[in-house]
């Protein structure tokens, strides 16, 4: 059946949360078979944890750029559907040709492109999921999808440590083109395209919804531009809120790989890698979904709240527990934190802005959580270099605390009537 036809069709709209989980799963396997290796071969590569900073630094600096121009087009595309793909298909392209890399800027190279993918097809993913469900259950399709996405981050580490008990770490990389693969023809076959919804829609779950007016491509004008302006400042002062506390963690929120080589330093081999990845992607995939769905009955604020105090009890834990059980422990109770905020909050960016500006409000989003993410890469690879791992990790979770709090204190976001 065509993408148009797909449009005419609102029942064919709940498949669309399952397709994007079926491709998170195989993309994401693709992803962590390479991801929580990459440390352990780039120390091959006599590559320090101030490189490791400066590489996860620029990769996410360009993902939040990225991000930004995504978000606008997200708005105005009349087909999403060819940009999502678009990133998947350069995502896994690339991570393959990690396996020929011989330099530490050859690894820079790859992940500059593969997070370029990625800032490319999240907002017009997001957006095409806010618009597949109603507002309700925004929480519960998020939630899936990050279950879905961190079970592939389960059954990747689980490949790869099975690769290299009788493989070295390259071969890890090539065989990352299997589910890279699968991936893209999940994407090609099983997404559909979704237009705009209209304004009203009754309660339930992953149901039938009214159809949807089909819009032919933006023509820009000088209108269209003082439009766009006006739509930017229409965003609600409660996004603003929570955006700003948001970034304010992602500060301290610097690359998973500092955790990995943390655990390194107390003994935990490098081949044993996957296996933290693992142990803290069975805790994302369990608890996603009904975190997601939680949020749903209660005040998201509350549940990103807690995500955060997990967080930074992790992180104390890895800055002053220096011993491999504490180390082991904390990595499971690490997945809890992603699963409390990472669909929580963003299902309370889709429903406090309206719906024609989603996808801006998105790429806001994460331009500005990845700007934060790329100065704390940067600043705790220098802080671990010149005054060891506890001090920038106490601080990281410091903030999370202070995050905390200020989500607590914050009203109850006003959504938009414009949302749906």
């Amino acid at each position: 059946m065509s993408d148009s036809a797909a449009d005419l069709n609102p029942e064919l709209r709940p498949r669309n949360v399952y397709a994007f989980g079926a491709t998170s799963f195989f993309n994401d396997t693709a992803s962590e078979m390479a991801y929580w290796v990459l440390p352990a071969f780039l120390a091959s590569l006599g590559v320090g944890p101030e490189k490791l900073g400066f590489i996860e630094g620029i990769a996410e600096s360009v993902a939040s750029f990225t991000k930004l121009f995504s978000g606008y087009l997200a708005d105005r595309a009349s087909r999403r559907k060819p940009i999502v793909v678009a990133g998947y298909l350069v995502a896994n392209a690339v991570k393959p040709i990690l396996a020929l890399a011989t330099s530490w800027w050859h690894v820079l190279f790859i992940r500059f492109a593969d997070r370029l993918a990625k800032g490319v097809r999240g907002a017009p993913r997001d957006v095409m999921l806010a618009e597949s469900v109603p507002k309700e259950r925004a929480g519960a399709a998020f939630g899936l999808l990050q279950s879905m996405d961190s079970a592939g981050a389960v059954a990747g580490p689980l490949l790869a440590l099975w690769i290299l008990r009788s493989h070295g770490l390259r071969s890890v990389f090539w065989a990352a083109l299997i589910p890279g693969g699968v991936c893209i023809l999940v994407a090609l076959l099983g997404i559909r395209e979704v237009r705009r919804k209209p304004a009203h829609h009754t309660p339930g779950s992953f149901g039938p919804e009214p159809d949807a007016a089909r819009l032919d491509a933006p023509t820009l004008s000088i209108d269209d531009g003082l439009e766009s302006a006006a739509s930017w400042r229409s965003l609600p002062a409660s996004f603003y809120y929570v955006l700003v506390i948001v970034t304010l963690f992602s500060f301290g929120n610097s690359s998973d790989m500092f955790l990995v080589l943390r655990a390194q330093s107390v003994g935990i081999a490098a081949a044993y890698a996957p296996l933290l990845g693992l142990v803290f992607n069975i805790t994302y995939t369990a608890i996603s979904w009904p975190a997601g769905s939680l949020s749903d009955r209660f005040p998201r604020r509350v549940v990103a709240a807690a995500g955060y105090l997990v967080f930074a009890v992790v992180y104390f834990v890895f800055a002053w527990g220096p011993n491999q059980p504490a180390i082991w422990g904390a990595m499971a109770i690490y997945g809890l934190f992603y699963a409390l905020t990472a669909p929580v909050l963003k299902a309370l960016v889709s429903e406090t802005v309206p719906a024609e500006v989603r996808g801006r409000a998105f790429g806001i989003y994460y331009f500005t959580t990845s700007i934060g993410t790329l100065l704390a890469s940067v600043v705790t690879g220098e802080l671990w270099k010149h005054y060891g791992a506890p001090v920038p990790l106490a601080l990281s979770a410091a903030l999370a605390l202070v995050c905390s709090v200020l989500l607590l204190v914050s009203r109850k976001p006003q959504v938009s009537q414009l949302a749906v």
